[in-house]
Order: C-alpha cells, then structure tokens, then sequence
C-alpha cells in the first residue's frame, strides 16, 4: 500500500493569504482617515484613484514625486516591538522631499515587506503611515503587503513608499531663485530622524555594547525610545511657510547631511555658509561621537546633527518667516547666508563651533 501525500500549496509554503486578509480589514480604519475629498474608491481596489479634475485650478501643473524607505530604523522597531511610529518617518522622507520644490503633498502609496503576515503588527505600521499622511496633509490612497517566507525572517519586515505633489510652475522654488544676501533658516529636527542608523546601530551597539533598554542620563529617557523617535514632518509647516513669507527654496536634511543637501539647491555662481554656532546639537549626536571616536566630519556627512529641513528666504522675510513658523511650534534660527562663490569649490559649508 502506497502512502498517500500531500499536495503542496501556498500556506505550506509560508504564505498565508488570510492573515493578509485580515491585516487588510484591520488597516482599513487607519487608512480612511487620510482621504482628501480628491479620492475616489476605497481600499483593497487594484489601483488608488485620485481626481486630477482638481487640478484645474492651476494654470500650469507641475507634478513632484518621491519614493524611499527609512533604512535600518525598522530593526529598532522590531526589537522594541513597537511598529505605529515607523510609519510617521515613511511619510516624513518621502513627503518632506516633495514639499522642498514648493508643492503640496497629494498622496501615498506604500510597500509593506514582510517575513510572516502578524495582521495586527501590519495594521500598526499602516495605522502609523495613515497618521503621518494626516501630518503631511496627503492622502493614504493604496498599497502593498507582501509576505516572503524564506527570504525575510518571521519577524523581520520593511517599507518603502512614494508620493505624489502638484506646484504651479510659476511658484516653483529652487537654485534660481537663490539670491546674494539670502539668509538660511535652520528648523530643528526631532532628532536622528531616519538617516544614519547603520552608523549609529554599529557604534552604539557593536562598539560601545549598549543595549536598546539602557536608560541613558543624557539622553532623559531609554536608548531606545531615542531611537525610535519619530521623524519631524514639516511638509504643512512648509507649505505654510510658503504661503505667509516669500520663500526662495527648501533643503530637506536627510543622507548625506547638512552641508551636502543644502549645496544640492544653491546654484554654481553662489555658497551657503552655515554658522554652527548658532545652535547646539541634541545629546544623542554627541553620544554618537564620543561613543565610536567619530570625527565630526564624518558625524556631519552622515547625520543631520539637529537640523531636519532649512529654508533660504531673503533678508527683508526673516523676521515673517521666524514668526510663523514659531506660530506652528516649529523650532527655528538665522543659521547662515547666501554668498557669492568666489573662492569656494563647494556649494554649502559649516563654519565655527557648535553652541560656542
């Protein structure tokens, strides 16, 4: 008598379609609270539908996309097991490079990858991407969760997004606008952000053997709740910013630091100097320094070192621009000035001492 055998089938495989069913009606809550009167259909269509007819109203549209992720943060999230923030930094990588050329957030899509389907930890991350797009003022009109049993662990998990923005030609901000005599606002961020973390993971966990539960002094709280913050979404801020003062171009400060993305939006003929000691970086970046001996250098090609989105504005607008943004709560300083090249090889460069 033969024995009999099974057949083979997806579940078998690792992937279970109904856990991804449910994490699908679990998220469904979170993701309605984003929708702008723009959105048609609901969740679980094959495509987000957006209105363009709202459009019309521009004279000459101009459409601002953006896609990333938020890099080695999410295992932070997955060792503290907390996965409702990871969403807000999702929202704030892929929205705030959007806002940077003036246009106003539309929508999102995201891309949840996943070892396993939990439904209730897959709601959590969408629950946390739906509250960053209410932050940003976009819509959350779609997306995607896929489970790779095999290639991911378990419990192992990452995301990545795109957006879409609209701006008027006319009111595109950029390099030409930049002018001699500009002055640069800095606005603080809300620490690490999302940019880093395979430096930061190396030298704070390899290195100076710290643990995510360790309550550092400096720091007020657990290394990991540092870790974990969320990053700053300045996407309404922004465009706030915009409609009150006359703005000349944004920088969102990201991989690659200060220096190097402010100088990706000041033209050839023209440098920004950035004064450090015009503030004092927060403790986790001096913890970073002295924990790994990391040259300040590199700390500053490689971190924000405070500073989440800056914004050139000319002189006569410094005084409007400062006020609004402390009308917002959004913690802000005359951080440096627009210069014409002369000697200087680079676009944008930090100069002084820190809180000095």
């Amino acid at each position: 008598m033969t024995e009999k055998t099974t057949g083979a089938s997806y579940a078998a495989a690792g992937v279970d379609i109904e856990a991804g069913d449910r994490a699908v009606e679990l998220m469904k809550e979170w993701v309605k609270k984003t929708q702008r009167p723009e959105v048609l259909g609901g969740l679980g269509g094959f495509a987000g539908l957006f209105d363009a007819s709202a459009l019309k109203r521009y004279e000459r549209p101009l459409l601002a996309s953006a896609t990333d992720g938020v890099g080695t943060k999410v295992d932070i999230a997955r060792q503290l097991g907390v996965y409702d923030t990871i969403g807000h930094d999702l929202v704030a990588m892929v929205m705030d490079d959007i806002v940077v050329c003036g246009a106003e957030p539309l929508f999102m899509t995201d891309y949840i990858c996943v070892g396993k389907v939990h439904p209730e930890r897959v709601a959590a991350i969408v629950k946390g991407i739906a509250e960053g797009c209410v932050l940003a003022g976009c819509a959350l009109v779609g997306g995607e969760t896929a489970e790779h049993p095999g290639l991911l662990g378990p419990d192992d998990f990452d995301v990545a997004g795109a957006g879409t923005g609209v701006v008027e030609y006319d009111r595109l901000l950029g390099a030409d606008r930049i002018r001699t005599g500009d002055a640069v606002i800095a606005m603080a961020s809300s620490g690490l952000h999302s940019n880093g973390y395979s430096l930061v993971r190396h030298v704070l966990f390899e290195r100076a053997k710290m643990s995510l539960e360790q309550h550092v002094e400096e720091l007020g709280r657990t290394l990991g709740e540092e870790l974990l913050e969320p990053t700053k979404i300045y996407s309404l801020d922004c465009m706030a910013l915009t409609r009150t003062a006359e703005v000349h171009a944004y920088s969102h400060i990201t991989g690659g630091g200060l220096a190097a993305n402010l100088a990706r939006v000041i033209p050839d003929h023209l440098h920004a100097t950035v004064d450090r000691s015009t503030w004092a970086p927060g403790a986790i970046f001096d913890l970073v320094g002295k924990a790994g001996q990391v040259e300040q250098l590199e700390l500053e090609k490689t971190l924000n070192m405070g500073v989440g989105m800056m914004a050139v504005v000319p002189q006569e607008s410094v005084d409007v621009a400062l006020t609004a943004l402390a009308d917002r709560g959004v913690e802000a300083w005359v951080a440096g000035e627009i210069l014409e090249r002369g000697a200087h090889t680079e676009g944008a460069t930090l100069t002084g001492a820190y809180g000095s």
